[in-house]
């Protein structure tokens, strides 16, 4: 195993710049979890009655197209397009899946791993060579009870990779809620979002290290989610939600004492804050961009990506995206 080093926390020195209030489009797409794009610029994502949705905004913010182009029968989160026009989608409900936008068919890729089967699958990332990388939030907990899996902290998320031809296989366990997942750009390494832990973990594909993992960025001021690629290789990720002093102190307590608060918690459904914050991180854990607005009509973003010179979120909850302006990068370069 390599020697492990100390990753930077996210928010040293790192200038919090305003994010501009957001436009929101599409509201019949009811919890547009995780959003991407495809070779066109059309903004694809997945809600909460099954439906794959393709959006195409306008030279504004307005939205110019919203159609259905195919339905998981189960719950989508993460997607990513492939090269040959198809995606591949996260299912919650159903596994790994192949979807076919074009006629609409869904082919099941993975829905068990060792014979355990596949539930909450989260995020899913395509390296150059047709393999595969994605997540399991969490092996004890369904997506309608995420907030218990990040109280109780099971640690009970995976990463695992599908080689083409091949079988799911387990490249790391003991992942705590376990999201976003994104390679980097020369794809020596896969990054994953740790909701539970507010971080962002490495897992080495090549070099020295192969095999081996850390922590790209500690202490992040959120939970992170969902992470995308964006421009000059950074890594976009949304904070669901800002840092939480009761969730830390739970996760100090004994067990007993964190499934008790997971269940004051379902009972009680705290409502989102009104904050919306998101990140872009380089590969070497610097934070490029720290974007916050603290007052927003657009909660718990859960996915955001870059498309052009504007930024698009998802969100579990909320109806619709949230489009709004990049701000241009400061002259003097910095964060």
């Amino acid at each position: 195993m390599p020697r492990r080093h100390r990753a930077p926390a996210a928010v040293a020195g790192a200038t919090v710049e305003p994010l501009p209030r957001p436009q929101i489009v599409a509201r019949d797409a009811r919890g547009p979890e995780h959003v991407a794009l495809d070779d066109r610029g059309r903004i694809l994502t997945g809600t909460a009655d099954g439906a794959i949705w393709r959006l195409t905004l306008s030279d504004t913010t307005g939205l110019a197209r919203a159609e259905v182009i195919a339905e998981t029968g189960g719950r989508p989160l993460g997607l990513v397009p492939s090269p040959d026009g198809e995606l591949l989608v996260c299912d919650a409900r159903r596994g790994l899946l192949r979807v076919d936008p074009r006629g609409g068919t869904v082919r099941v890729l993975a829905d068990e791993v060792a014979g355990a089967p596949l539930r909450f699958c989260s995020n899913v990332a395509m390296a150059a060579d047709g393999t595969l990388y994605f997540t399991v939030s969490s092996r004890r907990h369904p997506l309608e009870d995420w907030l218990s899996d990040i109280l109780e902290d099971t640690g009970t998320g995976l990463l695992l990779r599908l080689r083409p031809g091949g079988e799911p296989e387990v490249l790391r366990d003991g992942l705590r809620f376990a999201n976003g997942v994104a390679l980097a750009p020369d794809e020596s390494f896969v990054a994953v979002a740790e909701s539970g832990a507010r971080r962002i973990s490495r897992h080495w594909l090549t070099g020295p290290r192969q095999g081996g993992h850390d922590i790209l960025v500690r202490d992040l001021p959120g939970y992170p989610d969902n992470l995308s690629r964006g421009t000059d290789g950074v890594f976009w990720v949304a904070l669901a939600g800002p840092r939480e002093p009761a969730v830390d102190a739970a996760h100090r307590a004994p067990p007993a004492v964190r499934r008790a608060a997971a269940a004051t918690a379902k009972r009680l459904r705290p409502r989102p804050r009104a904050t919306l914050r998101v990140l872009a991180i380089r590969p070497d854990g610097s934070v490029a961009r720290h974007l916050l607005r603290r007052w927003s009509p657009y909660r718990m973003a859960t996915s955001v990506c870059e498309h052009g010179h504007r930024l698009v979120l998802g969100s579990l909850l909320e109806r619709g995206i949230a489009v709004c302006a990049l701000p241009a990068a400061r002259e003097d370069g910095s964060a």
